[in-house]
């Protein structure tokens, strides 16, 4: 049974930021599709510069040194190459260029190559969730220093989420710590599953079941990522808002 993907976006300014900083990307080539979201940080238009050579070097990066029938080991050596090459590039830049000195950016992708199973990699607290069977699971772990003490189980998962540093990121694109690339999760499909990719002015303010609640409400994908991105300014957001909609057909 061949799938296909239904791809609907969305991408917000919101109603406190002067600029938006993020940048989502969907590239659909004759053998892969690859979704991208990624949430830009920096002074003036800095942000903005890291996010878009993200969303532009990862794919640049996959089309060129994935080729035919690639293994899934070469699947996930190849995404996480393309993600440290982003990564050099915007560290080079902003040593070339004082003004983009401490710009960085959150990086989610999906990748799919037509067959029944897709990969997912974060580097940041920008996330993938899958949805199915009436539930959401979270796919991606947040680089931040909440979820560290989360892993250090020095606060709960609930503490977590009003934490201090629950947006105080330890590894982002434009820093030393990407080193060898993320791990990449391989997550096998079915029609009628949904991914949500994400950045945090939609994760902050929109708990996980009201995501679950409000993407099993919407079937057609680029109605779920405008409603979406609109939930989290009706909740409140004060960022940037962004999303990517997947939906597995058959």
């Amino acid at each position: 049974m061949a799938l296909a993907l239904n791809i609907g976006k969305c991408t917000l300014l919101g109603n406190y930021r002067e600029n938006n900083e993020d940048a989502i990307e969907v590239k659909t080539f004759p053998d892969m599709t690859v979704a991208i979201v990624a949430d830009g940080m920096g002074g003036q238009a800095a942000g903005e510069i890291a996010s878009k050579r993200a969303i532009e070097v990862i794919p640049r990066e996959l089309r060129k040194n994935l080729g035919t029938n690639p293994t899934a080991d070469h699947v996930k050596a190849t995404i996480r190459k393309a993600i440290v090459q982003a990564n050099e590039e915007i560290m080079s830049m902003g040593a070339l260029d004082r003004d983009l000195r401490n710009m960085g950016t959150t990086v989610v992708l999906a990748l799919w190559r037509k067959g029944s199973e897709l990969y997912f990699a974060n580097v940041g607290d920008s996330r993938a969730y899958q949805v199915r069977n009436d539930q959401i699971e979270q796919l991606t772990i947040d680089h931040s220093l909440a979820q560290a003490l989360v892993d250090n189980k020095t606060i709960s998962a609930a503490e977590a989420r009003e934490h201090r540093f629950r947006n105080v990121l330890w590894k982002y694109l434009g820093s030393k710590e990407v080193g060898e690339g993320p791990e990449v999760k391989v997550v096998p499909v079915q029609p009628g599953d949904r991914f949500l990719l994400c950045t945090d002015g939609l994760t902050g303010p929109v708990p996980d079941h009201q995501l679950l609640s409000f993407i099993n409400e919407n079937p057609d994908v680029q109605q779920c990522a405008d409603g979406l991105g609109q939930l989290a300014l009706d909740n409140g957001s004060r960022d940037n808002v962004s999303c990517i909609v997947i939906e597995v057909a058959s």
